[in-house]
């Protein structure tokens, strides 16, 4: 049986509540599982990246639909690429998307060529992130983009 709740899983939940006194339940299925994933330290970077940022930036109750489907483009991407060089063009237009979205510009879509290019641009939007929306976050959550460019670093070298 593989984990159900990993970040970049697609799942499935069934609310419950008999009564109106009772405590709910949640039941969760994994509609999509990542899990096979969790032995390549380069891909569990990029999912790691991308949930952290999206689940610690968008506020709750608001819709983006733009930006779940690049996530789940993105995490396709991760899943399916045999390496960076297919990702991590995707993971700067991720980053500069959201930044768009939340209104923080989105930088220069050249720039997100081949994997040089989208470190660079990596590079660029951590500052906007930094500045406009992790705030007082930044701290808690950078370690884990931190990680990522190391290793897209080293897998590009």
């Amino acid at each position: 049986m593989r984990p159900v709740l990993i970040p970049g899983n697609i799942v499935k939940g069934d609310w419950r509540a008999r009564t109106a006194g009772q405590l709910a339940s949640l039941a969760v299925d994994a509609a999509h599982s990542r899990s096979h994933l969790l032995g390549e330290p380069l891909a569990v970077a990029g999912i790691e990246w991308a949930c952290t940022l999206t689940a610690t930036t968008l506020p709750e109750g608001h819709a983006y639909p733009r930006l779940h489907s690049a996530l789940d483009g993105l995490l396709q991407a991760i899943e399916l690429a045999p390496a960076a060089r297919g990702w991590a063009p995707s993971m700067a237009r991720y980053e500069a998307l959201l930044l768009s979205e939340l209104g923080y510009g989105g930088g220069d879509p050249a720039k997100f060529e081949g994997t040089d290019g989208a470190l660079k641009t990596m590079a660029a939007n951590r500052a906007a992130l930094i500045a406009h929306v992790l705030g007082d976050r930044r701290t808690d959550i950078l370690a884990a983009r931190e990680r990522l460019v190391d290793r897209l670093k080293r897998a590009v070298a």
